[in-house]
């Protein structure tokens, strides 16, 4: 039996302890939250332990915390795990502060430690797929990408009534205060992280564009950001986050043959389909019919039913990190990749009006596709 500890009971860990119903060879033991309240109802809904203090779980038992607190109080949680000597699974972003990433990041290299941080939709079946479908060569050479994380106007969205399964609010002020692309921007930066792997520079914009007054008086991060990504492969992508455009979760990966796409990045089942270009007399033409690019079978894993806006099972992550723990291998989205895909989010976020090029000072080796038992089944 594998064990992990959750610290942070709020609206995300809904989505990891329902995806935890898919790993029953992972056992919490323990689950600690400052607000004593929301705790016990978390508990008590998914029939976890709760401990009453952050030092049951720094000296209890479990090979891996999840850092699953509020964005702002990521770092000083993970900077105590390390110090105790745990492994530590953090949600998005690692940090706030890229000076506080690389002390973790040192922190967890010194005490040979691993430090991971979400989200894990790159290891799910939907992008493993896209990427062996680039790799194959389906597309030809991959020259561009397009990638959306469009959320609607959130600010006009009833989130009072948005509630976890365990009955918590959706954070609506931390939301905002902490920004749709520290949020938002990793479900497909990983993926391309994965697939072209570092990022030389970002040309990238940001601003915050909505009235949200009425919802939160603290200082708010951009709701809208663009960035011109350049690979050291030589792969350039354009990436947009926002919470003011209509839903889209597109990415199209551009090719010298023709065009892969998803249409889903919160779907870990999202079909990848292929459209190849061809010359038809005098004219060009991409075919009018996409195939499906069919799933290996090592691609496919626990699965969890779709839950309000996305079909993600949030402890891929975590299942992953232990079996690179027990292998004494580094996890896919440990160390050197995590400190990258910080640098990246916060470059892109912190650009404004006139930041301009930004050339990133972390690199990362990538790691080949992750293999999963086959497993299909939807709980």
């Amino acid at each position: 039996m594998r064990t992990v500890a959750i610290i942070g009971t709020g609206f995300v860990a809904d989505l990891y302890a329902a995806s935890l119903r898919t790993f029953p060879d992972i056992q919490v033991v323990a689950c600690y939250d400052k607000d004593a309240e929301r705790l016990q109802r978390f508990c008590a809904h998914w029939q976890l332990p709760a401990v009453d203090s952050i030092d049951a779980v720094l000296t209890g038992p479990a090979t891996l915390v999840l850092n699953l607190t509020n964005p702002h109080a990521h770092f000083e949680v993970s900077r105590q795990l390390l110090e105790a000597g745990k492994h530590v699974y953090s949600e998005k972003p690692l940090s706030m502060r890229m000076e506080d990433a690389i002390v973790l990041h040192e922190l967890a290299k010194a005490r040979g430690l691993q430090i991971a941080s979400a989200p894990c939709s790159l290891l799910s079946e939907a992008a493993q797929t896209l990427r062996l479908a680039v790799e194959e060569g389906r597309i030809g050479v991959p020259k561009l990408v397009y990638a959306e994380l469009d959320d609607d106007y959130i600010s006009q969205a009833p989130l009072t009534k948005w509630k976890s399964e365990s009955g918590t609010p959706w954070p609506i002020e931390d939301e905002l205060v902490v920004g749709c692309t520290l949020e938002h921007a990793g479900y497909y930066l990983t993926w391309l992280m994965a697939m072209f792997g570092p990022v030389r520079t970002t040309v990238s914009a940001s601003a915050g564009l909505a009235d949200v007054s009425g919802l939160t008086s603290a200082e708010t991060a951009p709701d809208y950001s663009s960035a011109t990504l350049f690979f050291e492969s030589g792969v350039v992508a354009r990436l947009t986050c926002s919470i003011l455009a209509p839903h889209d979760h597109r990415i199209r990966v551009i090719g010298d043959r023709g065009v892969a796409s998803v249409s889903e990045s919160w779907d870990n089942r999202a079909a990848v389909k292929v459209r190849t270009r061809h010359v038809i007399r005098r004219r060009m033409i991409n075919s009018p019919v996409a195939r499906k690019v069919p799933s290996p079978a090592f691609t496919r894993h626990p699965a969890v039913k779709r839950r309000g806006a996305a079909s993600m099972n949030f402890m891929l992550g975590p299942a992953e990190m232990l079996d690179a723990i027990a292998a004494g291998r580094e996890a896919r989205q440990a160390g050197d990749f995590a400190l990258h895909l910080t640098e990246v989010s916060l470059a892109i976020q912190s650009a404004g009006e006139n930041t301009g090029a930004q050339h990133m000072t972390t690199r990362f080796t990538p790691s080949p596709v992750t293999r999963w038992s086959g497993q299909r089944t939807g709980v």
